[in-house]
């Protein structure tokens, strides 16, 4: 059993993540124009059609701001808590909103949606795993520390989205006033690439095949940096940069054959997207 996933974008200007099987395909967050997220989809051949909910971790305006329009304009179903909704003052129509909690995982088609806390500065903030046939996707950025539940997720991961967000040389170099260099580095913030490394070695199981580097700082990290500082303790893990530009080429995870390749191009006809607003 495989999942497809492609960061359609993933930095402080928008998040998106595509995750999904043969049939159904979810989005973990909607945080750049509903135009984009089409235009991104079509480049990379996945149908809009095939998404059946949007997962929205906080409320976060690089999280939300596709949201609204995205979910009307193809009536899809927002699985969101109330912290979220209230503080990222959202309208979306009642009978789309559905809530979740860490206690009752989320069944879309064949996938099981699990939903666990995070420390992040959001009213309600959730990382998520995808599980489809024992095969199983993480999207774990905007993360302050890791956590138990963090390192238990992780480590039950065929491939995850890890937040590596700074450098923290750079970081403490950089112009950012002092209080807002705390808020990043001050445990409710973000992931450096030294604490996202840790967490990659201590937790990585065996079987992991993808590691998708996500939500790196335009001022304060270097995509090249990253990638070769986690390639060099990659050990056949298949080590991916999010861009904050671009989206990745789909990749396909599975469990059982452990497959490290991009997906072939697929051509999607132009009427199974409506790119207009």
């Amino acid at each position: 059993m495989s999942l497809y996933v492609s960061s359609l974008n993933s930095g402080s200007n928008g998040n998106c993540y595509y995750i999904g099987n043969d049939e159904d395909a979810i989005l973990v967050d909607a945080g750049i124009s509903c135009k984009e997220i089409l235009k991104r989809m079509q480049r990379a051949a996945l149908d809009i059609n095939k998404v059946r909910a949007i997962f929205i971790s906080h409320e976060h305006s690089d999280h939300i701001r596709g949201l609204t329009i995205l979910s009307k304009k193809f009536s899809l179903p927002v699985y969101i808590n109330q912290g979220t909704m209230q503080n990222g003052r959202l309208f979306i129509a009642h009978e789309l909103v559905n809530d979740f909690c860490d206690a009752s995982p989320v069944a879309i088609g064949k996938m099981v949606i699990h939903a666990f806390r995070k420390h992040h500065d959001a009213a309600d903030p959730y990382s998520f795993v995808i599980e489809h046939g024992g095969t199983r996707v993480g999207v774990f950025t905007d993360i302050g520390r890791p956590c138990d539940s963090l390192t238990h997720h992780f480590s039950n991961c065929h491939a995850a989205f890890l937040e590596s967000n700074y450098d923290e040389a750079m970081l403490e170099k950089c112009s950012y006033p002092w209080h807002l260099k705390n808020r990043i580095r001050g445990g409710l913030g973000h992931l450096s690439n030294k604490q996202a490394m840790e967490l990659f070695l201590a937790c990585r199981p065996a079987f992991m095949s993808h590691l998708f580097l996500s939500h790196l700082s335009q001022n304060n990290n270097c995509p090249e940096l990253v990638k070769e500082l986690f390639e060099s303790q990659a050990n056949g893990i298949q080590i991916v940069v999010a861009s904050r530009h671009v989206e990745t080429p789909v990749y396909r995870i599975s469990a059982a054959e452990n497959i490290k390749a991009t997906v072939p191009a697929r051509r999607v006809p132009s009427t199974q997207l409506q790119l207009s607003l």
